[in-house]
């Protein structure tokens, strides 16, 4: 995909439509006017006018349904990778800020309520609230089974006390959608409740600094009391409700990917042409060319594997494996063409603030999030041999 329009979607043809194409073109249009935003020092203030942005310009409606001022009548997974890949070329945060907004989003969209949906999803969809989703834990991370934050009934209400960390928004959200074990469902029993930012016991003042400047932290839960309705489904469904959600949003990880790997190639590509080495062009040496289609090859296959699971669970089918795998191959496959074009531009690809060395800060992170790569196999794996009988 270029810069200006879906140019890359044409090769995914059989899982997407026009309707993808025509909003990957006008996502680009809009999101190359501000494409030189994200060298602000204020990250939390760039996310803050990202979301603002995204919901003025409409693209927030992609990941609410409809009956709360979305697109579609159920949240189309196709849309959500078009939008995260086109947005990811442009800014690694435009493409966070969106990607939040989902993911603190799903399992109010998917479980909630009539009422959770009318308070919180419509104004995420207008940019005017910033969400949230709290599942890992210092020792809970890709194994969210291991979690260790907890729920209790205290009379109408629930009282929450735990820590979570690496939670993206952490300091910046209005609400986080947190996940807790419940030990009056018994032994598998977790719960997901709906937190918002001012809920006395909550503290959000802990903040983490990464490699890729985002807005990421740790939530302590100290006797935090919330409402019964706070509860995101039944009591005792809140790690199939983490797992579900996990499951429609894996893929557009893999959308983020292929927008920084298309990135890097429009930046490596134009360079290795006007490059001269040893009197001739450096895309005329053979081992040039060969770094060149590995790119082209990886990007391509990432493609087919983003679009075929987001069609897969557009359709209505159970998308576990083909989401792992689309994550796996497309993050792996990301860093591989980040590294080959910051190695062909030599020195100019890692001069700070560059198009390429931000692109190598920021590809790192989706190997870990949402599941590990290593744990991506293991969903694989698993998948195969249930279906195997």
């Amino acid at each position: 995909m270029t810069a200006n329009g879906a140019e890359g979607l044409i090769r995914v043809g059989p899982f997407i439509d026009d309707a993808h194409r025509e909003l990957a073109g006008r996502a680009a249009a809009w999101a190359a006017t501000f494409a030189a935003d994200d060298a602000h020092e204020d990250v939390d203030a760039m996310c803050r006018a990202w979301v603002k942005r995204l919901g003025e310009a409409g693209f927030l409606r992609y990941v609410v349904p409809k009956a709360s001022g979305g697109v579609h009548d159920v949240i189309d997974v196709r849309s959500l990778c078009v939008l995260r890949e086109t947005f990811a070329f442009v800014s690694g945060l435009a493409d966070f800020a969106f990607a939040l907004q989902g993911l603190g989003s799903g399992p109010i969209a998917e479980y909630g309520t009539a009422e959770q949906k009318q308070r919180y999803l419509t104004p995420v969809a207008a940019g005017r609230r910033i969400a949230a989703f709290a599942v890992s834990e210092e020792e809970a991370g890709s194994d969210i089974s291991a979690m260790r934050t907890a729920a209790r009934r205290d009379g109408d209400a629930w009282i929450l006390d735990g820590r979570k960390t690496w939670i993206s928004n952490a300091g910046l959200a209005d609400h986080y959608v947190v996940f807790c074990r419940m030990p009056e469902e018994g032994e598998r029993g977790f719960g997901a409740f709906i937190v918002d930012a001012a809920t006395p016991g909550l503290d959000t003042s802990e903040r983490i600094a990464v490699t890729a400047p985002h807005p990421l932290g740790t939530l302590q839960l100290k006797q935090c009391r919330v409402p019964r309705e706070a509860v995101l489904g039944a009591p005792g469904d809140g790690l199939r409700i983490a797992l579900s959600t996990l499951d429609r949003f894996r893929p557009t990880v893999g959308a983020a990917a292929l927008g920084f790997a298309r990135r890097a190639l429009a930046e490596a590509l134009p360079w290795t042409q006007r490059r001269q080495v040893s009197g001739k062009p450096l895309i005329e040496h053979q081992m040039t060319a060969a770094r060149l289609a590995d790119m082209a090859l990886d990007i391509d296959a990432s493609a087919l594997l983003v679009y075929r699971a987001a069609w897969v669970h557009d359709q209505g089918g159970r998308a576990t494996r083909e989401a792992a795998m689309a994550k796996l191959f497309a993050t792996e496959a990301a860093q591989r063409v980040v590294d080959s074009a910051v190695q062909l531009l030599g020195g100019r690809g890692l001069v700070a603030g560059s198009p390429l060395e931000r692109l190598y800060r920021e590809v790192r992170a989706l190997r870990i999030y949402e599941g590990t790569s290593e744990i991506q196999k293991l969903i694989v794996a698993a998948q195969l041999v249930k279906q195997s009988g």
